[in-house]
């Protein structure tokens, strides 16, 4: 039988949710997610890799990969200083809040764009590097195409709210790939867990660098409508896997999920030889992929975006909490009752046993 790609690449990823258990509790759905071999591009694994998705600051990955471009060129040194302008400052957290007119050097910028994921350093570097937002955001998209992400667009450079800065999974997928092959060089810089400007010290949203063997990178992002997002890369026996996780309910959620796909790919790589697994460029549209971008606002906890999904966990909580309460109670009930002896007549008919109400 000849499997066309779209069967085999849904083969292994039913081989996958075999394996892979991700015990995120109340989550009523998941978002996209990919599992893919930078090196080769080969997909172990994808869910709704092509539906529209907000990339918050996922974003930064291509102003950092525009960045890394202008350095290869000569066009500027890590040296090179920028300064902040009105428009840079008056950017909403995350950011490090230089005053106007201050200055800062590229090499403190891409660590402060990448731990700290500063916007207003987003927006620093976008008017350092071109002059202007607008003529930014007009080689953000101009890059996308070139590197085969068909359906973003970009709207800013550090992924602040826009309703139509939308990427997918598949497209950030091959972005991740072109910044590990391209620039390998500054690697070193997605794995920093903590860095110093000035004074401040800054530490990385990126929880997998601290607890999973191996991870190495690279990038967080969060939004009300996008979830929390995160690329996530790592290394065993020299081999590295990258993993796209959009529209989780929190950081932690996005962490699990992530380390649970990478785990599962580098247990089992060797599917990719058993199925000759498709790649980012071969795996087949899906038919039913979403064209607009899904808010997951409601699942997201806290009063910011709502907290509809905090209060329905606290209720869901005090709920399991009575449920065990009852059965106690009605457990030792039922050992007060238990007859100490045997019945007389074993023959006789035991009586029915009371049919408990069905909780809906």
């Amino acid at each position: 039988m000849v499997w066309s790609y779209y069967t085999r690449i849904r083969l292994l990823a039913a081989v996958v949710a075999a394996v892979v258990l991700l015990p995120v509790v109340g989550v009523a759905v998941a978002g996209p997610a990919l599992l893919f071999d930078p090196e080769n591009g080969a997909v172990l694994y994808a869910e709704d890799q092509d539906d529209a998705w907000h990339p918050a600051s996922l974003t930064k990955l291509m102003t950092a990969y525009l960045t890394f471009e202008a350095l290869k060129q000569g066009k500027i040194t890590l040296e090179t200083k920028f300064p902040v302008s009105e428009v840079a400052h008056s950017q909403p957290p995350s950011k490090i809040g230089l005053p106007v007119g201050a200055q800062l050097d590229v090499d403190h910028a891409l660590q402060a764009l990448i731990v700290k994921s500063a916007n207003d350093v987003a927006v620093i570097l976008a008017e350092g590097l071109s002059g202007s937002l607008d003529a930014f955001v007009e080689r953000m998209n101009t890059t996308a195409k070139r590197l085969g992400m068909s359906r973003t667009v970009f709207m800013n450079p550090n992924g602040l709210p826009a309703q139509e800065q939308v990427t997918t999974a598949r497209d950030l997928a091959k972005l991740t790939r072109a910044i590990l092959r391209e620039y390998p060089e500054h690697a070193p810089m997605w794995s920093l867990n903590d860095i110093r400007i000035g004074r401040v010290h800054i530490r990385t949203h990126n929880q997998l660098l601290k607890a999973y063997d191996g991870a190495d990178g690279m990038k967080t992002g969060f939004t009300c409508d996008s979830g929390y997002n995160v690329v996530a890369t790592a290394t065993r026996d020299g081999h590295k896997l990258a993993a796209i996780i959009l529209g989780e309910p929190s950081g932690a959620a996005r962490s699990l999920r992530a380390a649970n796909l990478l785990e599962h790919g580098f247990q089992y790589r060797a599917w990719q030889d058993v199925l000759q697994p498709v790649t980012l460029d071969t795996l087949e549209l899906p038919p039913d992929f979403n064209t607009v971008a899904t808010s997951v606002r409601q699942f997201v906890p806290g009063p910011a975006c709502g907290g509809r999904r905090e209060q329905t966990v606290d209720k869901v909580k005090a709920h399991k909490k009575r449920l065990v309460a009852a059965q106690l109670k009605a457990d030792a009930v039922a050992k007060s009752v238990v007859p100490v002896t045997e019945p007389a007549n074993k023959s006789a008919t035991a009586p029915a046993a009371p049919t408990a109400k069905r909780a809906n």
